[in-house]
Order: C-alpha cells, then sequence, then structure tokens
C-alpha cells in the first residue's frame, strides 16, 4: 500500500512514477506492438509518441495522466497506468476519475496490476478531492476483474456495448472504489 506521500510501503512490489524522458521509446514500443497492449487494449488506429508529452511536462494533468508501473526488485519498468476524467454532474464534486492499466505479457498474472491499480487509486485520492475512482474492463477479461476485486474495486454491473475495440462493440464491467472504501 502506498503511504500519504505516495511512496510505497515496504510490502508492495511495484511503485508508480512519473515518465521520463529515458521511458519515451519503451513505452511508445510498447502501445505500438499489439501482443504488449492486449487484446482487451486493441483500439486500433495508429499509435502516437508521448514524447511531446513528456517535454512539455503535461502527462499529469488536470483532467488526467499516465505513470509507469515499475517493479521495486530491479527497477524494471512493466506498464502503464492511465486515468482520465469523468463527470456524473455538472458540478466538480460530481467528477471521477477512470484509470487503465496495460502490462507486459511477462508482468501479468503475478499481481502487479493488483498493487499498481490499488496505488492509482490511492495517488488520486491522496493528490485529489474526487470521491470515485472507477476502472471498467471487458466481460470476457476475467484476470483484470480478479485484479480489480483484489485491489478493493466493488463490482457494479454491466454497461452493455459500451466500448468499441477490435471492430466490435463490447460489453464492460463497470467497478469503483470510493474514498471512504476500507
Amino acid at each position: 500500500m502506498t503511504n500519504r506521500e505516495g511512496h510505497p510501503d515496504a510490502a508492495d512490489r511495484v511503485r508508480l512514477r512519473e515518465i521520463t524522458l529515458d521511458d519515451v521509446d519503451l513505452v511508445d514500443a510498447w502501445q505500438a506492438d499489439p501482443v504488449a497492449t492486449g487484446e482487451f487494449n486493441d483500439f486500433g488506429g495508429e499509435s502516437r509518441t508521448i514524447r511531446p508529452g513528456v517535454e512539455e511536462g503535461r502527462m499529469l494533468h488536470e483532467n488526467g495522466g499516465m505513470l509507469i508501473v515499475e517493479r521495486l526488485e530491479d527497477g524494471e519498468p512493466i506498464g502503464t497506468v492511465g486515468w482520465h476524467r469523468v463527470h456524473y454532474g455538472p458540478n466538480d464534486l460530481s467528477r471521477a476519475w477512470n484509470i487503465g492499466i496495460s502490462l507486459v505479457p511477462e508482468a501479468r498474472g503475478h499481481g502487479y496490476g493488483v498493487e499498481a491499480q490499488r496505488q492509482a487509486a490511492d495517488y488520486l485520492f491522496t493528490t485529489t478531492d474526487a470521491n470515485r475512482v472507477e476502472a471498467s474492463t471487458d466481460i470476457e477479461n476475467l484476470p483484470e476483474q480478479r485484479a480489480l476485486d483484489k485491489a478493493g474495486f466493488v463490482r457494479e454491473g454491466i454497461n452493455r456495448g459500451a466500448q468499441w475495440r477490435a471492430g466490435a462493440h463490447h460489453d464492460l464491467v463497470v467497478y469503483s472504489r470510493l474514498r471512504g472504501d476500507a
């Protein structure tokens, strides 16, 4: 678990950190590789470089952000976690964050995603006044559903046909954590 300053506790095996210029080529390569992004992150279209965002300090901003997931054991970057703002009403207190994760294939299935998504929610609760952090995943992505459960997210329901991906609309399972959740 991360402490109030956003640093990982001793029991964690990953940490979230800002993306640096040294990471740009690696993250760009991940985003361009369908094997690295995985079947549930196939949104088509051309991949774009994150270089301008990193150079201009725009990877963390008021409407979203992206951080590197780094394995603490060896300092190896193993993926990214990102978020964007969603609204449930016209005022700022009705906003929430929607998070997403992408881990390289060899890092999947080891619990790193559980830790990274828990840390992402903790980070957003620590650095913003949002009451809700949510995530959604393809109804067939059972490993991600298990990871969200283990990260303390609550399954809320299904958004039918909500996501256009891989040439078709897909149902999404919606999860959330609220600021007051244990």
